[in-house]
């Protein structure tokens, strides 16, 4: 068996006369770019703390006991009972973002009978959840009438995990 190894990452910044090149893993080589370009571009560290990202890794570190991706699509890990509709909605899509993201699934959204299958509730009871998770902003509805999480659904949820994980075990 070989051992698998990654190749470190490396990138060179010009601007003006400054010349920096940068070499090491993929969040080292981040790190340092963010801050050379924070020293050069005060505004950027501005924008940078304004700018809603998802920090992918530490997003699948803090649901890891929450949600998880099997063969047959995003599964809860907890019982949906001492979760809200709102909550269990929210985590189906949250896994099917991660899923997405590392490649796993096809794509990131999901139907509204897919959602209403794995809530167990009725069309209408997950068509007002949908439709009051929209109105907040932690989900959108896609052109093709598929739901995804919105990237402050995610912010929220991520929040919240803490909490719930602590309520929940």
């Amino acid at each position: 068996m070989s051992e698998s190894r990654v190749d470190p990452v490396t990138i060179t910044v010009r601007y003006g006369g400054m010349e920096q090149t940068f070499t090491g893993s993929v969040n080292d080589v981040w790190v340092g770019v963010n801050k050379l370009l924070s020293q050069v571009f005060p505004a950027f560290d501005i924008v940078r703390k304004m700018t809603l990202t998802v920090d992918l890794v530490k997003l699948i570190d803090d649901s890891k006991d929450v949600i998880a991706l099997a063969p047959e699509g995003p599964v809860l890990l907890v019982p949906k009972e001492r979760l809200t509709d709102s909550e269990v909605l929210q985590y189906y899509l949250l896994a099917a973002y991660i899923g997405f993201k590392l490649g796993k699934l096809e794509k990131e959204t999901m139907t509204k009978e897919e959602l209403q299958c794995r809530l167990g509730k009725s069309a209408k009871i997950t068509a007002t959840r949908l439709g009051e998770l929209i109105k907040e902003g932690s989900v959108t509805k896609t052109e093709d009438g598929g739901y995804k999480i919105a990237t402050v659904g995610i912010r929220r949820l991520q929040e919240e995990l803490s909490a719930i994980k602590s309520e929940i075990w």
